[in-house]
């Protein structure tokens, strides 16, 4: 019996999936506008493209204030307030109580002690032991971070804040499977991508620059004279600032890999002997280093203009041209258009916002001003298909409000099986932004199990980890005011058919979590 009702349910899902050979997948097609009030523009659909998704509370708030002023809180935000819950379920973390600097020397001298057993007489099980616990502190200060992460993500009120987060960590993308980088994301993430996600470009660029997760990621902390390694060097030009066509050539890398020799980390309790003469050249924040010995003091040139020998000021006389130049400016507005608007934005828009990126000197805010008040973000409204993080976050968002989850496992395994895992991608591109990676059969149907999941209440994301798998909470009642007043307006009819055809709540739930309408922004 329970299998015959199992393939019903799988036959529904198919259903819903035929629906999106009919729904609205393809990009917009351009319009030349005026510009236009962000309050003419549907509350609904503003809110589902600045946020993680919506739920009632921030409908609610929202509505209360006016779109306009609501954009522009979310622009410049100010404190947020999680709830207790979650609040406390962050404070209790290593990851917060623990300054990175602390833990990554500690981490170092706990591996030092294991590489001794492995070269030691004593026992395989024995070895195995001590690999075994090492990697497993690695991993879960790992898991720290993405739950922390998540968390912000569903129920900060800075929506926009932790949407940029994410856009810039995957921007600046680094992967906690090298070396001991697990212990450093949360740390990266809250202190180095985050403060600045909304402020001004060349601040970010720097903190990302100077980090030592993406110093050891790159592998620049063994880029030193005469023994150079270009790796970071090439990856800042063509990821982070200028693209791939914006005219530097191979000895423009070579130089910039020069000036970045001596730059790197040092987990060491102490610090190295340094020539006399450069003694007032070293460098030393937390484990960050820059250390004289290994820099390449000779003069460079870099986009045609000499750099003088100076030790670590080169290396930020540099960023100031690599932010400033109108090819980091267009890049980074491209990718933001894309971000928020789908695949191949429009010429005309996406220069409107190099020219506020350059105006205001690289201000985030500013140049996201220009493409929220755009004629193009409105047209775009509700066409863009959701990643998986988006389709994951807005789906616990819309079920649970401000209702606190205790445990985001469920959620971090869902992110691995749709392809798009915290900090999972390995190589330095980060996650693709265009929608038609994520739009498959096997994506769709995993989609169905996880709203199914969620929509029946057998997620178990009220069971604390470690704790006996018993789910604490009813399933939510999505059929809700905010439903009714917003959400039915948004769905076609034939989904609102499909609706009707669930036997259950639980089942009506999935079925709208399944939703064409529900996996667009």
């Amino acid at each position: 019996m329970t299998e015959i009702k199992a393939s019903c349910i799988c036959a529904k899902f198919f259903l819903i999936f035929s629906l999106f050979s009919s729904a609205s997948y393809a990009s917009p097609e351009w319009k030349n506008q005026h510009d236009f009030d962000l309050e003419k523009a549907d509350l609904y659909s503003v809110l589902n493209r600045i946020t993680w998704g919506v739920n009632s509370s921030t409908y609610k708030e929202a509505k209360s204030i006016g779109v306009n002023q609501y954009v522009d809180q979310q622009l410049h935000p100010g404190r947020d307030e999680l709830p207790i819950e979650i609040q406390s379920q962050i404070d209790a973390m290593t990851i917060s109580q623990r300054p990175v600097d602390q833990l990554l020397i500690e981490l170092e001298q706990r591996r030092k002690k294991v590489d001794s057993i492995l070269k030691s007489t004593v026992s395989d099980n024995e070895k195995k032991t001590a690999q075994l616990a090492y990697q497993n502190e690695l991993n879960r200060l790992e898991r720290e971070a993405a739950s922390r992460s998540l968390l912000r993500d569903v129920y900060s009120r800075n929506q926009l804040l932790e949407h940029m987060t994410w856009f810039w960590m995957n921007h600046f993308n680094i992967f906690p499977g090298k070396n001991n980088l697990h212990a450093m994301v949360g740390d990266y993430e809250d202190k180095a991508i985050r403060p600045h996600s909304l402020g001004k470009f060349r601040d970010l660029l720097a903190a990302a620059v100077f980090h030592p997760a993406m110093l050891r990621y790159l592998d620049n902390d063994q880029n030193a004279a005469n023994h150079i390694n270009e790796n970071y060097a090439r990856e800042i030009l063509e990821l982070h600032t200028l693209g791939v066509d914006a005219g530097y050539t191979q000895r423009d890398v070579q130089e910039f890999a020069r000036i970045l020799t001596g730059v790197g980390v040092n987990f060491e309790r102490g610090t190295p002997t340094v020539k006399r003469e450069l003694q007032n050249q070293y460098v030393r924040r937390g484990v960050f280093e820059f250390n004289p010995n290994r820099h390449d003091y000779g003069n460079k040139v870099f986009f045609g203009k000499v750099i003088l020998g100076q030790g670590l000021a080169e290396v930020n006389e540099v960023l100031d041209i690599l932010s400033r130049h109108p090819a980091t400016a267009h890049f980074i507005s491209q990718k933001l258009a894309a971000y928020f608007i789908g695949d191949n934005p429009p010429a005309a828009l996406v220069k409107r916002m190099t020219n506020t990126f350059i105006q205001t000197d690289g201000q985030i805010d500013a140049t996201l001003a220009t493409l929220f008040k755009a004629p193009e973000f409105r047209q775009s409204l509700g066409h863009v298909f959701k990643d998986p993080i988006h389709y994951v976050v807005s789906s616990i968002r819309l079920a649970y409000d401000r209702k606190p989850i205790l445990n985001t496992t469920p959620m971090v395994k869902w992110l691995y099986r749709m392809g798009e895992s915290l900090y999972g991608r390995q190589t330095p591109d980060g996650y693709a932004l265009s929608s038609i990676f994520w739009f498959s059969s096997g994506q769709m149907m995993t989609r169905f199990e996880i709203g199914k999941a969620i929509g029946s209440g057998s997620a178990f994301l009220f069971n604390p980890e470690g704790q006996q798998a018993q789910e604490h909470s009813a399933f939510p009642q999505l059929a809700n005011a905010l439903y009714y007043e917003v959400l039915q307006n948004s769905l076609s009819q034939t989904t609102q058919q499909a609706l009707e055809k669930a036997t259950s709540s639980q089942e009506w739930n999935t079925f709208l979590l399944s939703s064409p309408e529900f996996m667009h922004r």
